[in-house]
């Protein structure tokens, strides 16, 4: 039965397997596994991103309905929450390392060529996908990093800038002040709460934006500025292809946000990938390896329950344009575009009951 693009659909459980549109014909169940081959491209194409994201999809959809490659709209839409100060886990205004100085991560994957590029430890440039992606289209190199990074960005024309806005700053002394007693920083008589200051919470947050065309053709981007106050010179996942970013052109892409260190010890969205191509669907995939990560979890990740205290959350697109997404604890969103609107879309947790919260 052929479906429409107005046909977006969420499963009854509130949770992201959405059908939406092209040859697989009908929208699956999020618990259904398809033997069949993998299928055609989608009658039109279809944006995903983290919950983050909405501004991202618009900007990604409106340049694929353009023509544009998947990669280069992917990292457009990426841009416009690096240039948002007001999102500290990305860009300018993203939280430091413990030294107050912002290091930013990113990667880009591109599906019909399977080449990507990445940065790590990249300070004072706030556009870390955009050097990602030169990275992967000017260099025989997948990985750069630290100064080496820097320097690369440099040459090809990024301005170098303070990245570390006003209200990031207050909220990094904030946490130093905080951190010990012992230390010679003096804390405020009164503030906001410690572990987020002025405000701003803990992140270990990220965005993630994957586009598929009507052609079939799939690109992504992921990009952070990595878990709050980290060691200096900390990678998170959101640079490592497979970890944080992965995209095959034959069967769909996998990205991710939460919990660096898990993922990078799983390669989570490579097996997701490799779940998709099995048969297994998106929603269910992510389902799937999320519960190989809580199963792999040390006892001090672990809340009293013995469930995995951090958030991880992985976003799948298929390349028939079935998309489904889920998280470790509570509740999501993702963003999807069908190319008519961006929805916000929930997720459900591998452990709904769980408090917010925890290691990060």
């Amino acid at each position: 039965m052929a479906m429409s693009r107005r046909d977006f659909v969420v499963s009854a459980a509130g949770l992201a397997a959405c059908g939406v549109g092209g040859a697989a014909g009908r929208a699956m169940n999020s618990n259904e596994e398809d033997s069949r081959p993998a299928a055609g491209p989608p009658d039109h194409p279809v944006v995903l991103a983290s919950g983050n994201g909405v501004a991202a999809c618009e900007r990604a959809m409106a340049m694929v309905r353009a023509g544009a490659d998947p990669v280069d709209a992917v990292v457009a839409g990426v841009n416009v929450v690096e240039d948002d100060p007001n999102d500290h886990s990305v860009g300018l205004g993203g939280l430091p390392n413990e030294e107050g100085e912002v290091e930013l991560d990113a990667c880009v994957m591109h599906g019909p060529t399977h080449k990507g590029g990445g940065v790590a430890s990249l300070r004072r440039i706030r556009n870390a996908a955009s050097v990602a992606k030169l990275v992967m289209q000017r260099t025989d190199h997948v990985l750069l990093a630290g100064e080496g990074a820097l320097h690369f960005a440099k040459a090809h024309g990024f301005k170098e800038e303070e990245l570390l806005t006003d209200h990031a700053r207050r909220a990094w002394l904030e946490w130093k002040e905080r951190c010990s007693p012992k230390d010679n920083w003096v804390a405020p008589e009164s503030g906001s709460d410690p572990v987020g200051g002025a405000g701003v919470p803990f992140t270990h947050g990220t965005i993630t934006c994957m586009a598929l065309t009507a052609a079939g053709d799939l690109g992504g981007c992921t990009s952070t500025s990595g878990r709050s106050y980290k060691l200096p010179g900390r990678v998170s996942d959101s640079p490592i292809l497979g970890a944080g970013l992965y995209v095959d052109n034959a069967v769909g892409a996998c990205g991710s946000t939460g919990r660096g260190e898990a993922n990078l010890l799983n390669c989570s969205s490579f097996m997701v990938v490799e779940l998709m191509r099995a048969g297994v669907a998106p929603e269910e995939a992510c389902r799937r390896m999320l519960r190989r990560v809580a199963e792999k979890t040390e006892i001090r990740l672990r809340d009293d329950q013995g469930e995995p205290a951090y958030q991880l959350i992985l976003y799948a697109l298929r390349r028939d344009g079935v998309v489904g997404g889920a998280c470790m604890r509570g509740q999501a969103e993702m963003a999807v575009h069908d190319g008519q609107s961006c929805r916000r879309v929930k997720l459900a947790g591998l452990f709904p009951n769980s408090a917010r919260g925890g290691h990060s």
